[in-house]
């Protein structure tokens, strides 16, 4: 089966300070605010918005979900998947410069480095929706809500098949350790059914 990897590279999404400061776990204060601002003078510069990602044939029988180039066992994501003949699967990533600025104030500044992580959070959220949005404006189509490896009964290992579906460490600098771990660590693969007209 012959398919293509499109690599996209987007603009910085708007900042939601209300999503960091949810994902924080801290009640909004002017204190927080003020260091939620450093956060993002600190990391904006240090942030690429990456996405690489294919669309695959999908059929579904019982939990069984065959992509054409591999299949998946999967009772949840064939419940997802319910209805689509296609699917996107994509990966995206925030880039290794924003990693380093939070190792950075691990060291200094634990406070300083949890709202980072927040922030980077919100920036990879706010990038899966960037591109959703652009896809389902391209192919005309809506599409169901992304569903990640991890999710339900779908298993952490089908990151494997993903990464090596999407060659991630060549298209975007995304790699997968022998734990599953993603580095960067901002980062998302998830699938995403097109639903069909």
């Amino acid at each position: 089966m012959s398919f293509i990897v499109y690599k996209n590279t987007y603009p910085a999404p708007m900042i939601s300070k209300k999503e960091i400061l949810r994902y924080s776990g801290a009640k909004n204060t002017r204190d927080l605010e003020l260091l939620l601002d450093d956060c993002v003078k600190y990391a904006k510069d240090k942030i690429s918005y990456n996405v690489c990602y294919c669309e695959l044939p999908v059929t579904i029988c019982d939990d069984i979900c065959d992509f054409g180039v591999f299949s998946l066992q999967s009772k949840d994501l064939a419940l997802n998947l319910k209805g689509c003949k296609k699917v996107l699967i994509f990966a995206a990533t925030l880039g290794i410069d924003f990693d380093r600025v939070i190792a950075k104030y691990s060291s200094i500044s634990p406070a300083t480095a949890v709202m980072l992580d927040a922030f980077g959070v919100e920036r990879i959220e706010a990038l899966c929706d960037t591109f959703c949005l652009d896809m389902q404006t391209k192919l005309k189509l809506n599409l169901k809500p992304r569903f990640s490896a991890g999710y339900g009964d779908l298993p952490l290992d089908a990151q494997k098949q993903i990464f090596s579906l999407l060659d991630c460490p060549r298209q975007i600098g995304l790699t997968l350790n022998d734990s599953l771990m993603m580095s960067p660590s901002k980062s998302v693969t998830a699938f995403i059914g097109i639903q069909s007209p």
